[in-house]
Formats: structure tokens, C-alpha cells, sequence
């Protein structure tokens, strides 16, 4: 979730703690040669983080290795390669759902990476491109990772064209569940543990699930997953707002907060009057004054935020 899951948010999240595993942002591979692991706001990694993995966007003509021998240095225990995201950025680099797409070239970087990264190693997929022959496509990528020794996929059931504009297909979840010895993990749409558990039968055979944007708007989701209680969002979002201008350099800083508050606004009742006047905020200073001045009324919370894109 590029903008999203930066080491502010992570650090954040652990605050709360619940979550068995967290993904960093999907990293550019000059990324990791050139930016440092203790400075950068992309690649920094906080002790309470606890297990991360890190996912990459890469392609054929990356140096794989190199980045892999840096991720290892800096003591990295996991690896995610995305062939799931269908941005015009990542399809550039013939990364993402065009590697997805270029079985050569999926082959290529798999091996490579199988070959010189001894740890965990898991792939982001989506479907594939919505065609009546996509499930032929699709069993033949899942089967040649699986022989390759990856080590789990992670499913998004939605077509790359899809984008987010429909539910994701979680009934497709125990079909490709049956084509694998991989552990499965479950992602798209997924809002919390009533809705896993009304979904029982689509998702008993993963292994695990994966949650994204509703994890944004509630970073205590997972802490209080099995009993729900009162969370003071005031001072959520304000230690989301330190957190961030801590690591991020204030032009970025504006643009993540801004970010953030689009998904947790969500929990308001009129959450789209918060979203706006922090996302036409000229400056931190003024975000944090309006920040300050909505939250100061207690606004009316809703018991379940509708977020959209999960």
C-alpha cells in the first residue's frame, strides 16, 4: 500500500499490537541500493515493528541480487515480491501485473530470487487479466511458484481491470486453495472478524488473512479483534501526526498525513468534512489547527466506517 504502510504507520499499529505480520510499502529497487536503512522514512524498520516483510517492485533488468544481499545485511527476514499492482509506474518497470503477465520474465526473477534469498519468500498475485482463458493463466503461475520453493502467496481474488471498483471474488479463494501446497493468505475486502466469520465457508482454506485499508482507518483493528473497546481517536490521529512529521521531510509529511486522514476519517459521521479541511490544508501548522479544532467537539462516531478500496 505505497503512502500507507511507511514505518510511521507500522510503528503505530504496533502500539496497538494483534497483528501477526506487517508489509512495508511496495519498494523501488534504487530504493534499497541507495537510501539508508537508519534515515530513510521508506526503509526504516523500528524494533517494535516486529516480523516485517519487505515488498518489493521489481523487474528483470533489476540487480535482484544486490538488493537481496542488502536486505539480508540489514537482517530483513522476509521478501514479498508484487505481481499484483496494475499502476502505470509499476507496469513501466515491467513490474507488478506485467511481470504477472510476462511468464519469461516471471520465471527469471523468481529463480533468481529463490537462488540467493535463503529466507521467507512470498508473492502478491491478483487473477490475471480478466479473458476467458484467465484460469489457465492463473493454475499455470500458482503451480510453477509453488515448484519454484516459494514459500506463500498472497491471493487479491480480482482481476488487474478490476482496480477496486468490485468485490473481491472470496468465493474463488478455495478453488485456488485446492490448486497448492502453498499456505493461501486471503486479502480484498475483508473488514474485521465478524465478516471473516460470516465469509467462513469462502475462507477456512487460507492460511491466513491480510487486511489493508480498514487497518488504516482502524489501527487497533487487529488488537481488539476478538473484543471490541473504546479507542480515543483524537489521540490516534494526533500520534499519527507526530509520528509521521518525525520521519518524513515536510512536503511529504503534508501529503502522508492527508493520506492517512482520508481512510480515518471513515470512523466519523461526517468524516468528509474532516477529510476535506485537512486535505486542503496549505501546511502541517494548519493541518494540526484544524485537526485540532474538529476533533476538539467530539464529532459523532460510526460503529462500522465504510471504506472503500480494502
Amino acid at each position: 500500500m505505497a503512502g500507507y504502510t511507511h514505518s510511521a504507520f507500522r510503528r503505530l499499529l504496533a502500539g496497538f499490537g494483534g497483528c501477526g505480520a506487517m508489509w512495508t510499502e511496495m519498494l523501488a529497487t534504487r530504493q534499497i541500493l541507495n537510501e539508508s536503512f537508519t534515515e530513510s522514512p521508506w526503509l526504516r524498520r523500528r524494533p517494535a515493528e516486529g516480523f516485517t516483510v519487505f515488498q518489493l517492485m521489481t523487474g528483470p533488468d533489476d540487480p535482484l541480487e544486490r538488493v537481496l544481499e542488502r536486505l539480508g545485511e540489514q537482517g530483513a527476514e522476509a521478501v514479498d515480491l508484487n505481481l499484483a499492482c496494475d499502476a502505470l509506474a509499476a507496469r513501466a518497470r515491467s513490474s507488478g501485473s506485467a511481470l504477472f503477465d510476462n511468464f519469461d520474465a516471471l520465471r527469471t526473477v523468481i529463480g533468481r530470487a529463490r537462488r540467493c534469498w535463503p529466507r521467507m519468500l512470498t508473492v502478491k498475485m491478483r487473477l490475471g487479466s480478466r479473458r476467458p482463458d484467465w484460469e489457465l493463466g492463473f493454475v499455470e503461475r500458482l503451480r510453477f511458484l509453488e515448484d519454484a520453493g516459494v514459500d506463500a502467496v498472497t491471493l487479491h481474488p480480482r482481476f488487474f481491470e478490476d482496480k477496486f471498483k468490485r468485490l473481491a471474488r472470496l468465493e474463488l479463494i478455495p478453488w485456488a486453495a485446492s490448486l497448492t501446497r502453498l499456505p493461501l493468505i486471503a486479502n480484498g475486502d475483508l473488514t474485521g472478524s465478524a465478516h471473516i466469520a460470516s465469509r467462513a465457508d469462502d475462507l477456512r482454506s487460507a492460511s491466513a488473512v491480510m487486511i489493508g485499508r480498514l487497518a488504516v482507518a482502524q489501527p487497533w483493528l487487529f488488537a481488539h479483534w476478538d473484543a471490541p473497546a473504546d479507542v480515543d481517536l483524537a489521540v490516534v490521529w494526533r500520534k499519527m501526526f507526530h509520528f509521521i512529521t518525525e520521519d518524513f521531510a515536510p512536503p511529504v509529511a503534508l501529503r502522508r498525513v492527508q493520506m492517512f486522514t482520508k481512510y480515518f476519517s471513515a470512523n466519523f459521521a461526517f468524516g468528509h468534512q474532516f477529510r476535506v479541511v485537512v486535505g486542503n490544508a496549505p501546511t502541517l501548522e494548519e493541518v494540526l489547527r484544524r485537526a485540532d479544532e474538529f476533533l476538539a467537539h467530539s464529532p459523532a462516531t460510526l460503529a462500522k466506517p465504510r471504506v472503500s478500496g480494502l
